[in-house]
């Protein structure tokens, strides 16, 4: 099992088009102005060294690297790179299955899967100009997390054998799946390592997260995961539309009309996606930087643009804060055993 991984891959797509700007801390995000409200959507290496992440303020980027170069947001150009790398990985004539926009997941039996991720490295320089790093392991959770220690332009290889020596002692946050509140509860129950997960009594994780989660929790601890890779297209699991307002919104009835102005541009991207949705979550981040979302399912699966609304605010009517708001977003949930998925 092969985790291939396109390096920076929005900072590398623009810096393709910008040769200057190699080696620079470049930030993209919005419309590229980082005096207006928007989050980072990637950054290049030199800028996550000085603190910029996905997910941060372009205006705090600013003010940790105030030296970048701040670009805008090009959708179409990400996606056509995209096209090609995978277009790229699969004249390799390994079975593929493509995670988005930078990453899939590549099985293959071999005997030297080193050979096979530096193949796909090379393959992929050369028809992109585009770096990759490569994770090696037994299961899709193995290589997803071996591609971190692999990066940049690297081959890493994690395995039932070496799982322990590797992540043993690190964090359980450092495990594909779990977040930083995740991390937090687990540490409720005195588990803070990897280690300390894999040898935990599974009755007390599952007490504390569910009979779904808390098994799956101490299983990924000790490395055991789905090692099932399937050639079938990339679908997505939703859609959603946001919208970060200059502004922020103290008017509720103004963030109503806003949350159905997004339910409806989130219902045209249903229709064209022809699958119905099952769920529909808005979220709604208040001033200066507090997230939260509210979901609401669908009686039935749906694209109709009416039923889509109605469920956004019933999704809405879950918020009891009414403070000023600065981002509001729809999203619209397929199920996950959709015919077409």
């Amino acid at each position: 099992m092969l985790h291939v991984d396109l390096d920076q891959f929005i900072a590398a797509v623009e810096m393709l088009r910008r040769p200057e700007l190699a080696g620079r801390p470049v930030v993209i995000g919005g419309d590229g102005d980082p005096t207006k409200r928007a989050v980072v959507a990637t950054a290049s290496y030199p800028a996550r060294e000085r603190g910029v992440h996905s997910g941060l303020p372009m205006r705090t980027a600013a003010r940790r690297c105030p030296d970048a170069v701040f670009l805008p947001v090009d959708k179409a150009a990400y996606q056509d790179a995209s096209d090609q790398v995978m277009a790229a990985l699969r004249q390799l004539g390994h079975v593929t299955e493509v995670m988005g926009w930078d990453e899939a997941f590549v099985a293959t039996a071999t005997d030297d899967p080193e050979s096979v991720a530096t193949r796909i490295r090379e393959h992929i320089k050369v028809a992109t100009r585009l770096d990759c790093s490569v994770g090696i392991g037994q299961n899709k959770l193995q290589a997803k997390i071996a591609t971190g220690f692999a990066k940049p332009a690297g081959v890493f290889r994690l395995t039932r054998q070496n799982w322990f020596t590797v992540l043993g002692d690190r964090p359980t946050g450092s495990l594909w799946g779990i977040g930083a509140k995740t991390e937090r509860k687990l540490a409720e129950l005195g588990i803070r390592t990897v280690a300390e997960l894999a040898a935990a009594d599974v009755a007390a994780v599952t007490a504390r997260f569910g009979p779904m989660i808390g098994p799956w929790l101490v299983q990924t601890g000790r490395g055991i995961a789905s090692a099932e890779v399937t050639a079938e297209p990339y679908v997505p699991r939703s859609r959603s539309r946001e919208i970060t307002f200059q502004q922020d919104i103290d008017d509720w009835s103004t963030v109503r009309e806003e949350v159905l102005r997004l339910a409806e541009q989130v219902s045209s991207d249903v229709r064209a996606e022809k699958r119905p949705a099952v769920r529909i979550v808005v979220k709604v981040r208040y001033a200066p930087f507090f997230t939260s979302t509210h979901g609401h399912a669908l009686a039935e699966p749906t694209s109709e643009g009416a039923e889509i609304a109605r469920a956004a605010l019933a999704a809405l009517d879950g918020f009891t804060d009414r403070r000023p708001v600065r981002l509001l977003g729809v999203r619209a949930e397929f199920a996950a055993d959709s015919p077409d998925h």
